[in-house]
């Protein structure tokens, strides 16, 4: 059984695995987003594997926490606080959540090295092209690591050594034990830090995946 819990907005709802950062989809509503969720299992599934984790064929979703959702929300990126994030970081929870971000980073950096610059349009015309998503993932990952108190300037696209700087130092800080309390004063816990990162990576990685296909091919 995995559990999840369901961040609800005004005209978005969240459904996210509080097991496994990372993997968590919207809806319109909250059954469209349970099932979201379910269907990306076997996208997050590899992403599982990369970490070192067996990731069920067909996990039995069960809602174990409701939240509300926020203003952030309904820009599209979750923001609810389950109480369960308060609970203490193990060792072993601290691991499993770090070697899920950076299988993460590696899927995202892997796909993105051969993903054509000019990517699809969506629906409505929208959506950034590979280099500025790329950008728009290491300005976030930035201002995310500040909530933890890791304090470095956007990286460049091409500054590896400054991306892995910025991407050791979280790992430093999310690998730490601890009582679950916020990482730095106003900031995250480690395990919403942990989903929040895993989360937006991936999410980019998947858009960008689906907006790299041909049409037609």
């Amino acid at each position: 059984m995995a559990g999840i819990y369901i961040e609800t907005g005004t005209k978005k709802v969240f459904a996210g695995s509080l097991d496994w950062p990372g993997w968590g989809r919207f809806g319109k509503s909250e059954q469209d987003a349970v099932e979201a969720l379910a269907a990306y299992g076997a996208r997050y599934a590899p992403i599982a594997t990369a970490a070192g984790f067996a990731f069920p064929a067909a996990p039995r979703l069960s809602v174990t926490e409701r939240v509300p959702g926020t203003a952030t929300t309904e820009f599209g990126a979750p923001d609810g606080h389950p109480e369960s994030d308060s609970a203490p970081v193990t060792a072993a929870v601290a691991a499993r959540h770090t070697k899920l971000l950076r299988a993460a980073w590696a899927a995202f950096d892997a796909y993105a090295a051969t993903a054509p610059e000019s990517l699809r349009k969506g629906p409505r015309g929208g959506g950034r092209d590979r280099d500025k998503m790329i950008a728009h993932v290491l300005e976030s990952e930035a201002a995310y690591a500040r909530r933890i108190g890791v304090k470095h300037r956007p990286p460049a696209l091409a500054d590896r050594a400054a991306i892995d700087a910025l991407r050791d130092e979280v790992v430093e800080v999310l690998g730490r034990t601890g009582d679950g309390s916020p990482l730095a004063e106003k900031g995250w816990t480690a395990r919403y830090a942990a989903r929040r990162f895993t989360w937006h990576v991936l999410d980019h990685l998947w858009e960008m995946q689906d907006r790299s296909d041909v049409e037609g091919a």
